[in-house]
């Protein structure tokens, strides 16, 4: 009797580790375009910042009653909200979607967990946690007020190689 050693190949075949695939969220990728010159863009809004403004409003100013007595003045308070900052549309430089591989991902993890911005495990997964704290991170920096990791907040945390000419900027 022939037997075909097919069964074991396809079995072996299956336990075979997948390919690591970039871990960016489909929203965060959706938010990276890529330009002609093979350089990738972020795109985020930065939410409006509105302030709660109370006053007191004079509804019955202070006069003399009917039978001579002082009056004193009637207030209400009015409540409302104005715009401080209007919400934008900004545009920065970032990585492309294939560099976030789980790698690259637990390295970004483990910078921010060392400047005392992520708070969670090392897990190699662009979680809310992480994403948080590269917006956290990125805030406190000057960077944008967005999830998505800009290059010049992961140069700056030396996860990624500067440009020649940011390098020899550095040494003038």
């Amino acid at each position: 009797m022939f037997r075909t050693p097919l069964l074991p190949l396809l079995l072996l075949a299956a336990c075979a580790t997948p390919r690591a695939e970039p871990a960016v969220p489909a929203f965060m990728a959706a938010r990276i375009e890529t330009r002609a010159d093979g350089r990738c863009m972020g795109q985020d809004i930065t939410p409006a910042v509105l302030e709660t403004v109370r006053e007191q409003v004079v509804e019955r100013p202070a006069g003399v009653a009917a039978d001579g007595s002082p009056r004193p003045a009637s207030y209400r308070s009015v409540t409302r909200q104005r715009i401080v900052q209007e919400r934008r549309e900004i545009l920065f430089e970032t990585l492309c979607p294939p560099a976030f591989t789980p790698g690259f991902v637990e390295t970004l993890q483990r910078a921010l967990i060392t400047r005392g911005y992520h708070a969670g495990p090392v897990t190699g997964l662009l979680d809310a946690t992480t994403l948080e704290a590269v917006r956290a991170y990125q805030r406190a920096t000057g960077g944008p007020d967005s999830p998505v990791l800009s290059l010049a907040s992961a140069q700056r945390l030396g996860i990624v190689a500067l440009e020649r000419d940011q390098i020899e900027a550095m040494s003038r």
